[in-house]
């Protein structure tokens, strides 16, 4: 579809967009209008409805009722792929790469181009160059994905989307792995596409970048809109309201509960077996304590963690659990010495996208649902409702694929989980 952009005119018109899941309704009149030239904030707490609102425009859900206007056409996508050859695509938070290939392989993935009844590599690399060009990236099209840091591969997904003729792209918290330094190239390159007269559709949980890139902000809460506003004329203090439905007097509330004496965990000269990863780390972790462990990017904060966990072995370094030695030379003993760990990649190493909403809150501690040899579907089906219940998980039921929920529902049962 060939789109000719005017300034401020109208790209996409989402109008009264309703849908329904068993026990749920997720989108209540949803309405979502994104401008040419414009950067638009999607707001709403985890479960408001954004992401079912994008699937329905991306043709992952099919909405129950409401009008879908694009570029002034009434539209009804059935597919994702559809949508992508219509100029709307999406980067989303977990990237989804082929890491073993090429940049330029991953950009034109189902739809090389070809010279007779060859791959036209020549024209792949060109076309590619061609885009990151126009982007100011500065990445290889023939390096591998796998030798990428995470702000350069999410610049190759944004460069794959550019690569549909994108008029509306969307980004799904595109900020979450990257330094202040890679947030400020990606700002210049989200910047440049609206120049170019794209709509992009912002979503972000972080408020300070909502007012710095965002030319509009529509919030929903409840799966209902709320509210569409420039920027310009509203507060922070208000995008929070709207969302909540509440004033919220003290966003960083004053700590009243402070630290015991007690050394809960005290790790000693820490080194990794196999290099590059950690050396000689120690700290102590008081109960009631909540340690903060910073670094950028590659600074191996995540090897400390996987390594106290018995995901990484090591070669020197004790742990110590209320004054006493311990070994977790494997997560199993880990888990038995009492500890748990939320991963990086939820998708990768934390949840089973494609099974149940029970199977990921119970499976790290299924034996305990085991009699005579058989599972008590009772207990299982009363402790994942206490799970849904007390994380506030919106889902259907408990039967739903945790694959198909929002990214911070996700994140509650991969956060009880253990």
């Amino acid at each position: 579809m060939s789109l000719t952009i005017l300034p401020d005119a109208i790209l996409l018109d989402m109008q009264n967009i309703s849908k329904s899941f068993p026990g749920v309704l997720a989108l209540d009149k949803t309405n979502l209008q994104v401008k040419a030239h414009s950067i638009h904030a999607l707001m709403g707490e985890n479960g408001a409805g954004k992401s079912t609102l994008l699937k329905c425009l991306f043709g992952i859900y099919h909405k129950d009722s409401g009008t879908i206007l694009y570029n002034g056409k009434n539209v009804n996508f059935t597919s994702s792929k559809e949508a992508l050859d219509n100029g709307i695509s999406m980067v989303h938070q977990e990237l989804n790469q082929v890491k073993q290939v090429t940049v330029m392989d991953n950009i034109w993935l189902g739809r090389y181009p070809q010279k007779l009844c060859f791959v036209d590599h020549h024209k792949m690399f060109v076309d590619t160059q061609k885009i990151f060009d126009s982007l100011d990236i500065q990445i290889s099209p023939k390096a591998k994905v796998d030798t990428l840091s995470i702000s350069q591969r999410q610049m190759v997904e944004i460069a794959k989307a550019c690569s549909y003729d994108a008029k509306i792209i969307i980004m799904d918290e595109p900020t979450s792995s990257l330094t202040e330094n890679e947030v400020g190239h990606l700002f210049r390159i989200i910047r440049k596409l609206k120049d170019k007269g794209c709509g992009i559709i912002y979503i972000s949980h972080k408020m300070e970048e909502i007012f710095q890139l965002c030319d509009e902000v529509t919030v929903l809460r409840d799966g209902k809109w709320i509210s569409t506003d420039p920027i310009a004329k509203i507060t922070m203090d208000e995008v929070i309201n709207k969302m909540v439905g509440r004033d919220l007097t003290e966003r960083f509330p004053e700590k009243t509960q402070l630290p015991l004496d007690e050394i809960l965990l005290k790790v000693s000269n820490l080194t990794a077996k196999n290099q590059p990863s950690i050396k000689d780390v120690s700290f102590e972790l008081r109960a009631g304590e909540i340690l903060g462990i910073a670094g950028l990017v590659g600074s191996k904060r995540t090897d400390i963690l996987e390594s106290i966990f018995g995901l990484r072995h090591l070669s020197c370094g004790k742990i110590y659990l209320k004054n006493k030695l311990i070994n977790n030379n494997e997560p199993r003993q880990a888990i038995e010495n009492g500890f748990s760990l939320v991963t990086e990649e939820r998708r990768v190493t934390g949840i089973f996208p494609q099974l149940d909403v029970k199977f990921n809150s119970l499976i790290a501690n299924i034996e305990n649902y085991v009699e005579v040899g058989l599972l008590n579907g009772t207990n299982m089906q009363k402790d994942t409702q206490w799970v849904i219940d007390s994380m506030q998980v919106k889902t259907p039921s408990q039967a739903t694929s945790v694959g198909s929920l929002s990214g911070g529902n996700q994140q509650s049962i991969h956060f009880h989980s253990p």
